[in-house]
């Protein structure tokens, strides 16, 4: 089997690491998750399970009502065929996408036709939110800071859904997602208060008058 994705030196990276980063966590959406609350599958049953009991009440005013019970047919089959196509699409979506942690960003490879990597350093994530169902499945949502731009369209379904101003790169429908938010939060911390050594050069004039380098700590 062709891997589309062989190119990449690490799994959902487009490039090595650097020796001082190491992944703590990886992992994917799940495709039936992903299918209803991107795609909005539950919905189109919901829709077409209303023009079926639509279509049995209208029938059922000038034909007996097994035979109005037939002319829904069509209303049932055109569901799970809608259905399939969207598992589908949701399933390549899903096999297509690596969502990564390491100890100094958070990183996606999205798109199954056009693949992009997005690259979220832990200083430039000012907050993040977690949605988690009853399954422990759900969404880690990152909201950047202000000079931080992510386009909503290029990166839908990876998105919290309705934040369209600001769009918000999300770990969409993933598993355990307390506990990778867990991970997430400790080693943002860890990064953003990090202390930075800052050097520069001070040319001495008098030895006498020397001065050290300079130190700064984020």
């Amino acid at each position: 089997m062709h891997d589309d994705f062989q190119f990449e030196p690490v799994h959902g990276l487009p490039e090595a690491l650097p020796k001082d980063e190491h992944i703590l966590w990886q992992g994917a959406p799940d495709p039936m998750r992903l299918a209803i609350e991107a795609w909005k599958m539950h919905w189109i049953v919901g829709y077409f399970v209303f023009l079926a009991i639509w279509r049995i009440g209208v029938s059922s005013a000038s034909v007996p009502f097994t035979t109005a019970l037939t002319h829904a047919v069509p209303f049932i089959v055109l569901p799970i065929i809608a259905c399939l196509v969207v598992y589908g699409l949701a399933t390549v979506q899903a096999r297509s996408t690596v969502y990564t942690l390491t100890n100094k960003r958070a990183a996606m490879r999205i798109g199954a036709a056009l693949t992009m990597t997005l690259n979220l350093p832990y200083v430039c994530i000012g907050n993040a939110a977690v949605q988690k169902r009853k399954d422990d499945n759900g969404t880690l949502s990152f909201e950047m800071i202000d000079d931080t731009r992510i386009s909503y369209l290029m990166t839908w379904p990876h998105t919290r859904p309705w934040a369209l101003s600001r769009a918000q790169p999300s770990f969409r429908c993933i598993a355990n997602v307390a506990a990778v938010a867990e991970i997430f939060a400790e080693a943002a911390e860890t990064r953003v208060h990090q202390p930075r050594i800052v050097k520069s050069d001070v040319q001495e004039t008098n030895p006498a008058q020397s001065a050290p380098n300079a130190v700064a700590a984020e």
